[in-house]
């Protein structure tokens, strides 16, 4: 089946499911259950589920898991690859960011405004998990805009 870009637009119907490697359970617990506040859910000695957002997050222990040091250039950054993470209204983004740093957050890519008055503005920081997973937290002034080019 064929689409154009206009017709494979798709509502959210629900939350995503991500499974992501983690070295350490208690470091994952910590990180995301205390520093971000996700509420915990199933859990067993080898993974543990959060509330990510509203999504489902699953931390599965890998001992060996090794973080990859690749970067892509955008809008003036050396944004980490692979990467995943959540767009947030732009006041929760900027409470989030503001209690990070209130907390000594260490960023990748500390908060800021990228494409700055383009169609694609949006606000954004980056930061890794214990385990070297990177995170991406952005929002947009204009949530509409998300997907348009």
């Amino acid at each position: 089946m064929v689409h154009d870009k206009k017709s494979s637009q798709a509502a959210v119907s629900g939350p995503f499911h991500l499974a992501i490697p983690v070295h350490d359970l208690a470091a994952a617990r910590a990180f995301y259950g205390e520093r971000f506040g996700c509420v915990e859910g199933r859990s067993d000695a080898h993974w543990v589920d959060f509330n990510f957002f509203g999504h489902q997050l699953v931390c599965h222990l890998d001992p060996a898991h090794q973080a990859r040091a690749v970067h892509n250039p955008v809008d003036g950054d050396a944004v980490p690859v692979p990467h995943f993470g959540v767009v947030l209204p732009m006041h929760e983004w900027q409470a989030l960011a503001d209690r990070l740093q209130a907390h000594d957050q260490r960023f990748i890519i500390a908060p800021r405004v990228r494409f700055r008055g383009q169609v694609g503005e949006q606000a954004t920081f980056f930061l890794l998990d214990p385990a070297g997973n990177a995170l991406e937290f952005k929002a947009f002034a204009n949530p509409e805009r998300l997907f348009q080019s």
